[in-house]
């Protein structure tokens, strides 16, 4: 596990190009405080960080071919390397290290760009051909490793993170109008945008290729979820063996590995399968919250962890702490993200460094992947209404139908108040307000986040921020598809996984973790997994199953039925108690902040949203993804500005 950087160009470099690499990754040291490789030539520099996980003496990088005509600087982790390095050597290569990414570089000798179809892992790298002068970037599958981009004429920047690319100062810090407008729809910026003019990411799955000579550069997509064949064999069996095989690949480590416990089902599953691998003892750690509301599930974490005899390690996050470590949780986020369930991953991420456990496990993925959202499952039903030509009136009454708690619990109470609550003071909508174009599924503007930002754009953007916006695509663009829309099932779950999953949860997740110098390992987004759902999910539905149905069969003889039968909650934190101790301390930087002094918000629509409201309105998550976005800028600024 690394962080990596460099600049490729069509002239050669100049010493200050040079200092510019170095800059980005010293910036990049906490994703690998183990030590530094570098790869030079006239026309290109790469720098690498190394977090030594698999070939702690020897895995250095740059890694080379037998000639040392391919030199590859890679983050991430290579699963099947075991079996990839078998395959080599029988075809004739040599390795000089025991390093699971040193298959790249064979790979790459015996079929070129598409040795990306080989690797089973996380990944993004960067390859320097010596003797053909080009230079191969590419992203896994389903986009657990960043690469962010600078291309402007003649000329190629990379790095693992945003504020490692602006330390090169090839572009200024300026926000991009379009992606403000779509991180306060979605909490965050759909890839491949970020929120800043002039850098890109690499989208997942895909190749960047630069030669140097005529200097060309293009990009290619080389998998897509939703491409992969019918899966007609039994369900339940087919979902446990992989989840067996990815379990056994994802537990390969020269050093100790954790796993993130929650007590709910999803992360349970990952615990209790890879306790049967016996290879080694995974340490468990889970996060409480003071008080010990509801959310906590320290006590079901505990329990099990005792059953799997996991050594068991809990942090409580107070409050105060939230408020204290909030800026400070944005700048290692990265990225604008509006999750208030950070803390708990970050605090994770710190508790496994301080007890020397520089891998975790998590068990993200499955609520994508196996229907674990109400809300999508309802989507996909409005979607096909709308697909069969249902108005909205009809729409309408079949999403109140939905909103109905489906068990009396508290909890789905409280969840149904303030719904009917946020319907009659008008920021919410049952269908969408206004009728949609033909080609836009009903999915994201049925959210909460997504309605309040449409409701509150008229009260808080400036004019001239509107006038900006008014080429640009409308947020609707992440779930607008020509039709015939084809599978909706899997169509929804692959836009589910290119959005949330991906932009919220592996970007947040590489970065908090490796912020505290440790590899997150999700097993559950392994791809050859997803193709196995997406396959069987092309053969038949499942939609009208109970959530997770295929998921839960598939692991019920190995998980506890006390964990089983229990609803979910993972790491949800007592967001309202939070959110409004930051709106108490904070407020004042909305009301005269970066966003309201560059023309973003109207000062009187940024004070309206700072003053206390009711739950039932939707300005407290309007204030606080706001929130989150001034404290970024603030860390962005200064970055962009020491340098």
């Amino acid at each position: 596990m690394c962080g990596v950087c460099g600049i490729i160009s069509r002239e050669p470099l100049s010493p200050g190009d040079r200092d510019r690499v170095a800059r980005a990754s010293a910036v990049q040291i906490h994703r690998g405080p183990d030590g530094e490789g570098s790869h030079n030539s006239s026309n290109i520099s790469m720098m690498m960080r190394r977090l030594s996980i698999i070939d702690l003496a020897s895995g250095w990088q740059p890694l080379h071919n037998e000639d040392k005509t391919v030199a590859l600087i890679a983050n991430g982790e290579i699963y099947n390397y075991v079996e990839l390095r078998e395959k080599l050597r029988s075809l004739g290569h040599h390795f000089a290290t025991g390093s699971d990414c040193e298959t790249i570089v064979h790979l790459y000798e015996e079929y070129g760009d598409n040795c990306v179809d080989h690797l089973r892992g996380m990944f993004a790298f960067v390859l320097h051909d010596l003797t053909r002068r080009r230079v191969l970037c590419a992203r896994d599958r389903m986009g657990e490793k960043p690469l962010y981009l600078v291309e402007r004429d003649g000329l190629v920047a990379f790095a693992s993170e945003l504020r490692a690319l602006m330390a090169m100062s090839l572009v200024p810090f300026e926000l991009d109008p379009a992606a403000v407008d779509l991180y306060m729809h979605y909490d965050w910026v759909p890839e491949p945008g970020t929120p800043i003019r002039g850098i890109r990411k690499l989208p997942a799955a895909h190749t960047l290729a630069i030669e140097l000579e005529p200097w060309s550069v293009r990009t290619r997509r080389y998998w897509r979820m939703s491409d992969v064949a019918p899966i007609y064999d039994e369900p339940v069996r087919t979902i446990r063996a992989e989840l067996e095989t990815v379990m056994g690949l994802t537990l390969r480590s020269d050093v100790p590995v954790g796993i993130a416990l929650s007590g709910g089902v999803d992360s349970s599953a990952v615990a209790c399968l890879a306790a049967r691998k016996g290879r080694t003892v995974l340490q468990a750690f889970t996060v409480g919250y003071e008080g010990r509301p509801r959310q906590d599930e320290r006590g079901l974490a505990r329990r099990l962890a005792k059953e799997l005899g996991m050594p068991f390690h809990d942090i409580e996050i107070r409050t105060g702490q939230v408020v204290d470590s909030f800026d400070e949780l944005n700048r290692v986020r990265d990225e604008p993200i509006a999750d208030i369930a950070g803390h708990g991953y970050w605090a994770l991420a710190r508790a496994a460094s301080d007890r020397g456990c520089p891998v975790m496990l998590q068990g993200q993925g499955a609520d994508e992947l196996f229907w674990g959202y109400p809300w999508v499952t309802r989507a996909v039903g409005a979607s096909r209404a709308k697909s069969h030509g249902a108005d909205r009136g009809h729409l309408a009454r079949d999403a109140a139908r939905a909103l109905l708690p489906a068990q009396l619990t508290p909890s789905a109470m409280r969840e149904y108040v303030r719904h009917i609550g946020a319907v009659a003071t008008g920021w919410r909508t049952l269908a969408p307000s206004r009728p949609s174009p033909p080609e836009q599924l009903i999915l994201w503007d049925t959210t909460s986040g997504y309605q309040a930002a449409e409701h509150a754009a008229p009260l808080i953007y400036t004019p001239r921020f509107r006038e900006q916006l008014a080429d640009s695509e409308l947020p609707a663009k992440c779930f607008t598809f020509g039709r015939p829309w084809g599978n909706l099932d899997v169509l929804i779950t692959e836009i589910i996984c290119d959005t949330y999953l991906k932009q919220n949860g592996l970007c947040q997740g590489d970065r908090l973790f490796m912020a505290s110098s440790v590899e997150l390992r999700i097993p559950l987004v392994d791809y050859r997994l997803v193709e196995t759902v997406v396959g069987l999910r092309k053969a038949r539905t499942d939609i009208r199953l109970e959530p997770k149905a295929w998921f839960k069969a598939a692991i019920r003889d190995v998980v506890p039925s006390w964990i089983m039968s229990r609803p979910k909650l993972g790491f949800s934190p007592p967001a309202w108690e939070w959110m409004e101790s930051l709106r108490e301390t904070f407020w004042p930087r909305i009301v005269s902040g970066y966003l309201v002094d560059k023309g973003f918000l109207l000062p009187a629509g940024a004070a309206e949203m700072a003053r206390p409201h009711s739950r039932i309105t939707g300005w407290g998550g309007v204030f606080f993804k706001t929130l989150v976005l001034e404290s970024w800028c603030r860390t962005m600024e200064s970055v962009a500005g020491a340098h």
